[in-house]
């Protein structure tokens, strides 16, 4: 009898430990309901993050919802730690991981696992606890302020990586090709010497008919260029190709464009280290790129190597620009001295129609036509010079509009008669940067109004 009633008793005894256990749970629950409603801490859309409801609609507020609740998670863990809960620091961090698991990589909450909504509950109630323990609002805005700092340097060093990986992207040359200009050079040199030239050369010079520049290492770029404007062209037999390469790839250009030749076109391929004027002493670029300080620059082995540290302005630390082929440009008069007109492309352009008709505009006098960029701030004189130096900012105007380099036409005879050269020559021994805009400023005549 004793007996029997001793269990009664345990039994009434635990149905009322599980009905405080069930009562508790209700009472954190609304009471993080209740605070919410006092404290606007919603972050998107109109839900509140201690709130079991989400009046919001999209699809992804659930997904939104949680990473929220994932963010004050980690607040709150920091929080614990430093304040010695460590039991609710690893209850958070449980909690935290369980959240993790059942967003994944959703993007929508279709994409939520099934146990989402079991996880939010479980979430809302150890931050409801978290913050009745240990809200102090200074803490948390520090601790969110660490947090958004931390975010930002993470995008800019993704950044850094896009920027260096997209150039590496750029350079790679497929697995299948990567012998082509050492193949095509071992077959220019095993040509007899008498069908190593190009027919037509009687074209090089002559004034009347379209002639273009064109300054690479890049055998396939050049092709590129090379075949999409003779494709457009409405007189292929008219246009004439000058070609300018190093002497390493100097063998395979020919080569390729012997193998390949442009229909009806006239192309001419040339070594700029055989140009013989172009040497140190006249050309002060030449003096600055063999200066131990420029090679330094681009090749220091102690550089950082990491791609978020020391990679600031990647794009103009490319050792290409050690190349004399990226300074050609400036001496188009003199590479050709007989030819009164121009066209200049670069070869990571693609051309699409009949150029033809740029050797008909009307320069009104001005040494360069191209195409303005004045469309974005970005590419005004103040954003490429530096205007605390006297010189910059008694000859030029900060709001001037840059221009795009891929397609310029030259009046090489108004280039000669304004001493363009000498003016490079002039800011480059004053190592000036952004030599190319500065010799050209209030000389371009824009090719689209």
């Amino acid at each position: 009898m004793a007996q029997r009633l001793r269990e009664k008793r345990r039994e009434k005894r635990a149905i009322e430990l599980v009905q405080q256990v069930d009562e508790a749970l209700v009472k954190l629950e609304n009471a993080a309901i209740e605070r919410s409603k006092a404290v606007d801490s919603a972050v998107l859309g109109k839900y509140s993050i201690w709130r079991r409801e989400n009046e919001n609609e999209n699809s992804d507020s659930t997904v939104r919802l949680m990473r929220d609740q994932m963010i004050m998670a980690r607040v709150y863990s920091v929080i614990s730690k430093s304040k010695n809960k460590l039991d609710l620091y690893q209850e958070l961090l449980t909690r935290l991981k369980e959240s993790q698991r059942a967003v994944g990589e959703a993007n929508a909450d279709t994409d939520l696992h099934q146990s989402a909504p079991e996880k939010i509950k479980a979430m809302g109630q150890v931050l409801s606890k978290a913050r009745e323990e240990l809200y102090d609002c200074k803490a948390v805005t520090q601790r969110l302020r660490a947090m958004l700092q931390s975010a930002d340097e993470q995008v800019r060093s993704l950044k850094k990586q896009s920027t260096f990986l997209s150039q590496l992207a750029a350079k790679t040359i497929p697995n299948g090709i990567h012998c082509l200009s050492m193949r095509l050079t071992i077959d220019y040199y095993l040509l007899p010497s008498g069908k190593r030239e190009f027919p037509r050369s009687e074209n090089l010079e002559n004034p009347n008919l379209y002639h273009y520049a064109l300054f690479s290492d890049n055998v396939l770029a050049a092709s590129v260029v090379v075949n999409s404007t003779i494709m457009n062209a409405k007189e292929p037999e008219k246009h004439v190709f000058h070609l300018v390469t190093d002497k390493l790839n100097f063998g395979a250009m020919k080569m390729w464009f012997l193998l390949n030749p442009p229909k009806n076109a006239t192309i001419h391929v040339e070594n700029v280290d055989e140009f013989k004027w172009l040497n140190s002493s006249y050309c002060p670029v030449l003096r600055q790129l063999e200066s131990a300080a420029m090679k330094e620059y681009y090749f220091k082995a102690d550089h950082p190597t990491t791609l978020s540290a020391g990679s600031s302005n990647l794009k103009y630390r490319n050792p290409k620009y050690l190349s004399m082929l990226n300074h050609l440009r400036f001496y188009l008069p003199q590479v050709y001295p007989k030819l009164d007109k121009i066209l200049f492309l670069d070869d990571d352009i693609v051309v699409q129609k009949d150029l033809t008709g740029l050797w008909s505009v009307d320069l009104k006098g001005n040494v360069n036509g191209a195409v303005e960029t004045c469309g974005e701030s970005f590419h005004r004189f103040d954003k490429y010079l530096n205007f605390s130096n006297p010189h910059i900012a008694r000859n030029f105007d900060p709001n001037a509009c840059g221009w795009a380099y891929g397609m310029n036409i030259f009046d090489l005879k108004e280039w000669k008669k304004k001493d363009i050269t000498g003016i490079y020559h002039k800011w480059q021994n004053m190592k000036t940067v952004c030599t190319e805009i500065i010799m050209l400023y209030q000389r371009l005549g824009p090719l689209l109004e």
